[in-house]
C-alpha cells in the first residue's frame, strides 16, 4: 500500500472505532448480557458495535476482508492470496465493560499480505485515540508516541492477561508471581489492546500473554512497533497474531524478558 491509502485507511478506522465507541456509551444502561462461556461475556453492545464497524468500512473498502471477535464465520487465519483484511474486536474489555469499570476499547488493525499496516485503539472513557500506520509513527492526538527506556526489570511496569477460565491455566499465577518479585510492580487491566497501547505509549514498559487472539492483539503491534518496541512470541520467533502467545516491550527490555522466559517460574 502506498502512503495516500495507508492513511486514507487510518482515517477510515478512527471514524469506525468512534462510532462504535458511541455505540458502546449509548448502550451503557441499557445492554443485556449472556454467556459465551464461563466468565467470558457477550453484550448486545458488541454485536451493535461490530455491525457499525464493519459497515463503515465495507462501505469505504467493499473489497476488503473481515476477521471480526463477534462472527464466528469470519474468524479463520486470511489466507496467502487474501485480499487486505481488517481484524476487529468492536469491544476489548468486556467484563469492564459490564462492571462499569473504566479499561475497554474498540481495536480496529488491518493486515495486508500478513503484515499488521494500521491499527487504531480507542479508548471511550478518557476519549483517547491511539493510532499507527506503517511507516507513520505512532500517536495520541498530535503527540508522537516512544516506547519507555527502562532497561533493568527493577524499573519495569509490566502488564499481563488472564484467560475468561483459569481453570488449567494456573500457570499465569506462577508468572504473576515470577515477575511480581522481579519488576518495580505489574499490572493486569482485562484489555489487551490497551495493554499494547500502552506500551506503545510508555505506560507499560513491557507485556505478555499466553492466551491472545487475533483481534486482541492486531492494532496494538503495530501500535507497539511504530513507536520503537519490539513484539515477537514467547520464545523469541517472528510474531503471528493468529498465535496465542506474545511478547511486547519497550525494545531494551526484550533480551531480558526472552531470557526469564526461557528460563521459567
Amino acid at each position: 500500500m502506498d502512503k495516500s491509502t495507508l492513511i486514507d485507511c487510518l482515517d477510515t478506522a478512527q471514524q469506525a472505532a468512534r462510532r462504535a465507541a458511541a455505540i458502546l456509551e449509548d448502550w451503557r444502561r441499557r445492554f443485556s448480557v449472556r454467556e459465551k462461556a464461563r466468565c467470558d461475556l457477550v453484550t448486545d453492545a458488541d454485536l451493535a458495535s461490530q455491525q457499525a464497524i464493519r459497515e463503515i468500512l465495507s462501505r469505504r473498502f467493499p473489497d476488503h476482508g473481515f476477521v471480526g471477535e463477534e462472527d464466528k464465520a469470519s474468524q479463520a487465519r486470511p489466507s496467502s492470496d487474501a485480499p487486505p483484511t481488517w481484524i476487529v474486536d468492536p469491544l476489548d474489555g468486556t467484563t469492564n465493560y459490564v462492571h462499569d469499570c473504566p479499561l475497554y476499547c474498540v481495536s480496529i488493525g488491518l493486515q495486508v499480505a500478513g503484515a499488521i499496516v494500521v491499527g487504531v485503539v480507542f479508548d471511550p472513557s478518557r476519549q483517547e485515540m491511539f493510532r499507527a500506520a506503517l511507516g507513520q509513527g505512532a500517536w495520541l492526538g498530535e503527540e508522537r508516541l516512544m516506547t519507555s527506556r527502562a532497561t533493568h526489570l527493577g524499573e519495569a511496569l509490566l502488564a499481563t492477561g488472564f484467560p475468561p477460565d483459569m481453570r488449567g491455566q494456573e500457570r499465569q499465577l506462577d508468572w504473576w508471581r515470577y515477575f511480581s518479585l522481579r519488576t518495580r510492580s505489574l499490572r493486569r487491566t482485562g484489555s489487551t489492546a490497551l495493554n499494547l497501547a500502552y506500551v506503545a505509549a510508555g505506560r507499560f514498559d513491557g507485556y505478555w500473554g499466553f492466551d491472545n487472539h487475533a483481534w486482541d492483539v492486531a492494532a496494538g503491534t503495530i501500535l507497539v512497533r511504530e513507536a520503537g518496541g519490539m513484539i515477537t512470541k514467547i520464545d523469541g520467533g517472528e510474531y503471528d497474531p493468529f498465535a496465542m502467545d506474545a511478547l511486547a516491550s519497550n525494545g531494551p527490555l526484550h533480551p531480558v524478558l526472552l531470557e526469564c522466559l526461557r528460563q521459567g517460574p
